[in-house]
């Protein structure tokens, strides 16, 4: 009789861990859970408004490539600028002409070039804007934003136009 009291405290103590464990583990997800949502309402705080002209402050620009987040009829898109050698401002979509599709084909900024984060392609600064077609950001050219000393403004029109090509942006597969 003695060793089946032994057999039935162990079994509740073994009971009351899991549930201690269990509480301690439902506690947290609680926990992470609530701080991810905070953390994705900070975020979205700081985007652009949706559906709206994208004004960006020509003194935030510099040498070091800044990205503008936007979203135009739930598309979310992302514009970046950035000066270059020259001392020119360029802007252009974050996304690469020929990978905007695979869901990775968005730049980050090495050093003085920007790298696609799908095939590699390291393309200049001072390229961002020149060019269009091949493997570089879509670039945003004079006929489709407004510049004054203060700022560039990119139409809410001509995002709208462009959502396609963010269709698949910064997708996981």
């Amino acid at each position: 009789m003695k060793a089946n009291g032994i057999s039935i405290l162990k079994t509740a103590v073994v009971a009351a861990m899991s549930l201690l464990v269990l509480t301690a583990c439902s506690s947290n997800a609680a926990t992470k859970t609530q701080e991810t949502t905070a953390l994705k309402s900070e975020n979205n705080s700081k985007s652009a408004q949706a559906d709206t002209d994208l004004v960006i402050p020509v003194s935030d620009i510099s040498e070091k490539v800044s990205f503008y987040p936007v979203e135009a009829d739930g598309t979310k898109m992302e514009v970046l600028a950035v000066k270059a050698p020259d001392g020119t401002i360029r802007t252009a979509f974050n996304t690469c002409q020929v990978c905007y599709d695979s869901g990775r084909g968005y730049y980050k900024q090495d050093g003085n070039e920007l790298v696609c984060q799908n095939c590699g392609n390291r393309f200049p600064m001072s390229r961002v804007e020149v060019e269009a077609g091949g493997c570089n950001p879509w670039p945003i050219f004079d006929q489709n934003k407004t510049v004054t000393d203060e700022s560039i403004t990119i139409s809410s029109d001509f995002l709208k136009e462009s959502k396609q090509i963010f269709a698949n942006w910064k997708k996981t597969y």
